[in-house]
Order: structure tokens, then sequence, then C-alpha cells
């Protein structure tokens, strides 16, 4: 089962691609989406990265939480289900 990964505190110029390769240095990364928002298209500063293997994923987020990117202080950690 894949384990998807809540990223927070992206800079708002970040997108997809570049989430994506943040990742893949730590594995296979199956899915990789910035939230953007639906009026403005603007990025709402966090997103989702989907990861096959749980030993892979455990290792990025262990590696990227609390690392700088762009000036910005990342919080990378295992998405909690939405409640709805």
């Amino acid at each position: 089962m894949a384990t998807n990964i809540y990223v927070g505190n992206l800079p708002f110029s970040t997108n997809s691609s570049e989430l994506e390769e943040m990742f893949a240095e730590y594995g296979s990364v199956e899915r990789a989406q910035v939230v953007s928002d639906r009026e403005t298209g603007r990025s709402r500063g966090f997103g989702f990265v989907e990861m096959g293997d749980d030993t892979q994923a455990q290792n990025a987020i262990e590696a990227l939480n609390g690392k700088d990117f762009d000036g910005r202080q990342l919080r990378v950690n295992v998405a909690r289900d939405r409640e709805r």
C-alpha cells in the first residue's frame, strides 16, 4: 500500500514537478501534487506526495521535515485521512 505524505510550508512558486523531484531522491514517487486555489490557480503552499514503499517514504519524511527549501522550513509528515 502506498504512503501518502503531507508537505507543508512550500514556497508559493513550487510546482508539482519540483515536488516530485525533491522526493524522487529518496525513492519511487507514484504521484506528487501541489494544491492550488480553485479560483485563482495560485499555490496554497502545501501538497501531497504518494510513495509506494513505506521505508522510502519514512526516509524522505525524516530527511525533508524541517529542511530549508527556498527560504521556507518544510513540514513533512504522513498525511492524515480527511474528515468528511
